[in-house]
């Protein structure tokens, strides 16, 4: 299949309709959740460290989110944001934003209905996710519709977010800034994420809570950095981001211009790559979480997009934009690239170099349980050991396939996995406002008790 029949494939799927549905279906539960990624964020944000992990489940709360992050912040957050400002202009990133915004009540829905669906494999593990809750809330005549979904989570697993994508970008950057030539960076990486896979979901969640933090946290640093080297320039980086999202981007340099369209188009398809609301990804690992009540997972999953894309792509476009190095002639990790040398000429390559390896490498270890469960789901524990073997092949073919082909692979089956999610958070909705009802009204009778509480001891 050549590069236009993909293109054509690509633009048909990310087509209105879709887009449509992804940010209808997110607007449609911020309002009946009554703007609960606004609202309900601040205690969101304090679960992550202060859940009480009592309930049933494989791994803490914190390890469902680091492997969730794990998954998403990965090279959508430094080769997706570029490529999307290179195809669609600044105005990419507020779309970008826009798609953050209502994605967060889909993430809060779909770890919401992860753990009230949720159920035990033969082996004795948490089994969860959208083909669970499509089966078991929507009814069995839906099954068809779980197998769907099971069957492109696999296609994402091996072909899109989970394998290719992630290591091309590695051996890019990795020979960009250091010469080292692609088989043996390709070697090194399918050695260290067969060591860590072979031993499913306690290795990986392992791995992720101690990889994942520190490496947030070291691009955060090194990007406010540059904004505080820059810091004349973001106000106008700013201003040019929200004024390109409603006015065609006109061609300067190497850019050849975009229309309103494609710098939607571009924002929300690469939103959706970074932060995966709408896919049905991160509820497969939030259903493993330790916890008595849906609803508060599915406040620690709400946290995720908003880590993922307001913070980390915000602070990669403010990047690109403000070094104007979009306009050449880069792409992918290379735009990312030649705008971080503009601060930091001497290492710049260097720190791009660890942060995109270690986002990559965490993404890969994520998906690769994603894909995990859909294989055991479809053909039960069984397959997992194939699968696990098939997974690692391809990593260690990612690195030789073309840039191009890859970012418009991983957007077809993005898109064709997170349709069947989409109308299963639309039919289920319903049951999602029933569960953080009642989860808040339990959280209000706390209060009240603990105000009692602290009344009879004053008195005493």
């Amino acid at each position: 299949m050549n590069v236009e029949m993909l293109n054509a494939v690509d633009s048909f799927i990310w087509g209105p309709p879709l887009l449509i549905l992804l940010i209808g279906t997110g607007i449609m539960l911020t309002v009946r959740l009554g703007l609960i990624q606004i609202f309900k964020l601040p205690r969101a944000l304090r679960l992550i460290f202060t859940a009480e992990n009592k309930g049933s489940g494989d791994i803490d709360s914190f390890k469902a989110l680091c492997t969730a992050l794990a998954a998403t912040v990965g090279t959508g957050n430094i080769v997706g944001v570029a490529t999307a400002i290179h195809a669609g202009g600044p105005g990419a990133v507020f779309w970008m934003w826009v798609a953050a915004f209502v994605g967060m009540a889909t993430k809060y829905a779909e770890g919401c209905l992860a753990v009230k669906y949720r159920t035990v494999d033969e082996n004795g593990d948490i089994a969860g996710g959208p083909m669970y809750y499509i089966e078991r809330g929507l009814g069995k005549k839906f099954k068809p519709l779980a197998v769907i979904f099971a069957v492109f989570g696999v296609l994402v697993a091996f072909f899109g977010i989970g394998t290719f994508a992630q290591v091309n970008a590695i051996v890019e950057i990795t020979q960009l800034a250091t010469d080292i030539p692609v088989p043996y960076t390709a070697a090194v990486l399918t050695i260290v994420v067969a060591a860590v896979t072979i031993g499913g979901l306690q290795s990986i969640s392992r791995a992720a809570s101690k990889i994942v933090p520190a490496m947030a946290v070291l691009y955060i640093i090194v990007t406010v950095g540059f904004l505080i080297i820059c810091h004349a320039q973001v106000p106008a980086a700013i201003m040019e981001i929200l004024t390109d999202a409603f006015t065609p981007t006109a061609a300067a340099g190497g850019f050849l211009g975009a229309s309103v369209l494609v710098a939607m188009r571009n924002g929300v398809a690469r939103g959706v790559f970074s932060n995966e609301f709408g896919l049905g990804s991160a509820p497969i690992v939030a259903a493993a979480a330790k916890t008595k009540w849906a609803s508060e997972q599915g406040l620690i999953s709400m946290t995720g997009t908003f880590i993922d894309t307001i913070i980390i792509c915000t602070l990669t476009g403010l990047v690109i934009v403000i070094s104007g190095a979009w306009t050449g002639d880069f792409n992918g990790a290379a735009l990312t690239n030649a705008a971080f040398q503009q601060a930091y000429p001497a290492v710049g390559s260097l720190v791009l170099c660890v942060s995109l390896t270690l986002f990559a490498f965490t993404t890969i270890l994520g998906w690769n349980y994603y894909g995990e469960r859909c294989i055991a789901y479809l053909v039960g524990v069984k397959g997992i050991l194939p699968y696990r073997v098939f997974f690692i092949f391809l990593v260690a073919c990612g690195a030789f396939v073309k840039l191009d082909v890859i970012w418009i692979l991983a957007d077809i089956v993005n898109g064709l996995m997170a349709i069947p999610n989409l109308v299963a958070l639309i039919g289920l909705s319903s049951i999602v406002v029933a569960e953080t009802k009642a989860y808040f009204a339990h959280i209000e009778e706390k209060k009240a008790e603990e105000t009692v509480r602290e009344f009879v001891v004053e008195k005493q």
